[in-house]
C-alpha cells in the first residue's frame, strides 16, 4: 500500500483500493495517475488487463462531487465493458457518495433517462450517449473529465464520427484521456485535435512472452471441430476462451463443444445484453471452462485464470490477434495459443506472420482425432422448428 501512497491518492482511495487487495500499482498506474491528478491530459498506450481503469478512475473518483450533475464521462466501445468498468468504478468509489452509471444500447431507455437526472459519473457507449444528446436527456457541460478508453476499438467498430460528436458537446477545458492499445490513424488525429499538450505514457505489456507457448496446426476446413475437441479433451487447462470471427461460427462451435460433453458458453453481439452478462459472470466464477466468443462480443473483459487461447479463426487483422493472446500468461502464469489454421485462414495468418516478426508460432504436430459429435441435437432440432416454422431444412454441422 505504500508504493499506493507515493502517488498522492486521497485516504479514500487508499481505502477502496486496499479493499480491492491491490499491493502495488501497476506500469500505467505509476506512470499516469500523478499526471492524472494534477489535471493533466494523458495518452496511454496500454492494452487491456494492465490496470487502466484504476488508473482513470481514481482520477475521476478524486476529482467528482456528489450532487453537482455529471463531471465524468467515459466512453467505451462494448456494453460488456461498459458494465466492467462501471463495476470497477463503483468499488473505487467507496465510501463517496457518487452515483456512477453505465449507459448502452441493447436495453430500456426510460431507466437510463431516470439515472442521468441524479448522476456524476457516466461510462457509455457512443452510439447510445448520442441518442441521449440527440433527446437532450444528458447534461454535459459541466464534465470535466472525458476519458475514451479502447480509443482504437472504437475506431474499428466505426464509432469515430459519434466520438467527434460526443467532444464538441463537452467544454473545451475539460481535461481529457485517451486509453488505447495503439495510436494510429483517427485515434491520433482525435488525440491532436482535442487534446492539450498531451503527456504520452508507454505500458509495458502484461503478457511475459517467455511464459507464453503459441502453436499453430495445418488441417482442412472440415476437420476443424475434430481437432479444436480433441485438443480441448487432451489439454490440461482452466480456463479457455476459443474465437470465431462470427456470430454463426460462435454458435455452430458452441453447439458442437457441448455435444461433446465439453463445459462450455458462447457470446455475440446478436445476444441480449442481460444473456452476455450473465454468461460472462458465470465464466468469470468458473461455472463452464470454456467461452467461445467474437472479437466484439469479448472485447474489454478480463477473467484471471485463463490459461489457453484457441483460435478457430484468424482474425483479419493482426492487432485483433494480440488483443485475443493478451488474456492469458499474466503475473508469472503460463499459457498457451493454439492457432487452428484452415486454407480460408492462409492469408490472415500470412498476414499476421509478417506483422509480428518477433513472434515464435511453432507447428504442433496434429494428434490422431477421434470421433466427435458433428450434429445438432434431435431435440434442438425440433426446439429451433418450433421457432423456424415454415422452413422445411435445417443445416447440420457437417455442411457448415
Amino acid at each position: 500500500m505504500k508504493l499506493f501512497e507515493k502517488l498522492n491518492l486521497s485516504d479514500q482511495l487508499l481505502e477502496a483500493i486496499s479493499r480491492l487487495g491491490f499491493k502495488e500499482p501497476t506500469q500505467i498506474q505509476r506512470d499516469t495517475i500523478p499526471l492524472i491528478l494534477k489535471g493533466k491530459d494523458v495518452i496511454g498506450e496500454s492494452a487491456t488487463g494492465s490496470g487502466k481503469t484504476l488508473a482513470f478512475g481514481a482520477g475521476i473518483i478524486h476529482n467528482s462531487n456528489s450532487r453537482e450533475g455529471i463531471q465524468a464521462l467515459v466512453l467505451v466501445p462494448t456494453r460488456e465493458l461498459a458494465e466492467q468498468v462501471k463495476d470497477e468504478m463503483i468499488k473505487l468509489s467507496f465510501n463517496k457518495d457518487l452515483k456512477i452509471i453505465a449507459i448502452y444500447g441493447g436495453v430500456g431507455i426510460n431507466p437510463q433517462i431516470d439515472n442521468l437526472k441524479i448522476a456524476e459519473v457516466v461510462i457509455a457507449t457512443p452510439g447510445r450517449l448520442l441518442d441521449h444528446l440527440n433527446r437532450r436527456t444528458i447534461n454535459t457541460k459541466q464534465i470535466k473529465i472525458l476519458v475514451l478508453d479502447e480509443a482504437d476499438r472504437m475506431v474499428e467498430m466505426g464509432f469515430i464520427q459519434d466520438v467527434e460528436k460526443i467532444i464538441k458537446s463537452t467544454p473545451e477545458n475539460r481535461q481529457t484521456l485517451i486509453f488505447s492499445a495503439t495510436m494510429a490513424g483517427p485515434a491520433q488525429s482525435i488525440a491532436q485535435r482535442y487534446m492539450k499538450h498531451p503527456t504520452v505514457v508507454h505500458a509495458t505489456k502484461m503478457v511475459d512472452p517467455s511464459k507464453l507457448k503459441q502453436v499453430y496446426y495445418k488441417i482442412s476446413q472440415n476437420l476443424k471441430r475434430e481437432l479444436l475437441v480433441n485438443l480441448l479433451k487432451k489439454e490440461d487447462s482452466d480456463l479457455v476462451m476459443v474465437f470465431c470471427n462470427t456470430r454463426r461460427g460462435t454458435e455452430m462451435v458452441g453447439k458442437v463443444l457441448k455435444g461433446n460433453k465439453i463445459k462450455s458458453a458462447h457470446i455475440h453481439g446478436g445476444l441480449n445484453q442481460n444473456k452476455r452478462l450473465k454468461t460472462i459472470e458465470m465464466f468469470h466464477k468458473g461455472k463452464f471452462q470454456v467461452l467461445v466468443c467474437t472479437d466484439v462480443a469479448a472485447r474489454g473483459i478480463h477473467i484471471e485464470g485463463i490459461t489457453h487461447i484457441y483460435n478457430f479463426d484468424m482474425p483479419a487483422e493482426p492487432g485483433d490477434y494480440v488483443h485475443r493472446i493478451g488474456r492469458t500468461a499474466r503475473a508469472g502464469k503460463t499459457g498457451l495459443v493454439i492457432n487452428i489454421i484452415s486454407p480460408r485462414d492462409d492469408k490472415s495468418f500470412a498476414r499476421l506472420i509478417k506483422t509480428y516478426r518477433n513472434f515464435e508460432i511453432k507447428q504442433g504436430e496434429r494428434p490422431k482425432l477421434e470421433k466427435v459429435v458433428r450434429e445438432i441435437p434431435n431435440r434442438e432440432i425440433k426446439h429451433k422448428a418450433s421457432r423456424n416454422r415454415g422452413r422445411s431444412k435445417f443445416r447440420r454441422y457437417s455442411r457448415r
